[in-house]
């Protein structure tokens, strides 16, 4: 599990396609610290398994699945992505609960400057805004958020001047896409109140 406290801004060193997937060869030095193989990494918020490690640098397999549902499939060698290592046992939860599972992309419609912060608009596909409430959490390539507004096929977003500085979030620029991960917990509440609803009744007695 994943908070949306992005640890570092990593680059993407070398991309090798294979067929129907890729591998990724990227460097971030902060996540590789004691990595071993089989060790999970968020990249851009999609939760990735290391299958080799360097000084500085990770490798890691991206399948087809992932790579039509994410943006992923877009990065090339110089890319700036978010890096996350999973929340320790005991650690504290920063941001809300992040699988790394991305539920669809995006794109960056507009962004308003302010003196001390952006509000960014993005697009939301139809099948997640159901999801997305004011003032509700949502994971935006990998950045833990707080929804500002929800409207029928966009939300909002308030970044500071940290966040523009140390993730993609601060150099992505309109028309660029993002992953989108919705809060686990309304798609758990979805389910269950849909089976209530279609559970049969008793039989009178």
């Amino acid at each position: 599990m994943f908070t949306g406290i992005v640890e570092e801004l990593g680059e993407v060193t070398a991309v090798e396609k294979l067929g129907d997937a890729s591998r990724f060869r990227l460097r971030g030095p902060v996540v590789t610290e004691g990595a071993k193989h089989g060790d999970s990494i968020a990249v851009n918020g999609v939760c990735l398994t290391v299958v080799d490690f360097g000084e500085h640098e990770f490798t890691a397999d991206v399948m087809a699945e992932t790579l039509n549902r994410s943006s992923l499939g877009a990065l090339e060698v110089g890319s700036r992505v978010n890096l996350e290592r999973p929340m320790a046992v005991g650690g504290r939860l920063g941001g809300h609960i992040v699988q790394g599972h991305v539920d669809g992309t995006g794109r960056i419609v507009e962004r308003t400057i302010s003196e001390n912060w952006e509000i960014v608009k993005i697009s939301l596909p139809a099948d997640l805004t159901r999801y997305v409430v004011e003032k509700g959490s949502i994971t935006v390539d990998g950045v833990s958020l707080t929804v500002v507004d929800a409207g029928p096929d966009y939300f909002t977003i308030s970044l500071i001047p940290t966040t523009l500085a140390l993730t993609t979030l601060g150099i992505k620029e309109p028309g660029d896409p993002v992953n989108l991960e919705v809060d686990v917990i309304a798609k758990y509440v979805e389910r269950l109140l849909g089976n209530t609803a279609q559970e049969p009744e008793e039989p009178a007695k």
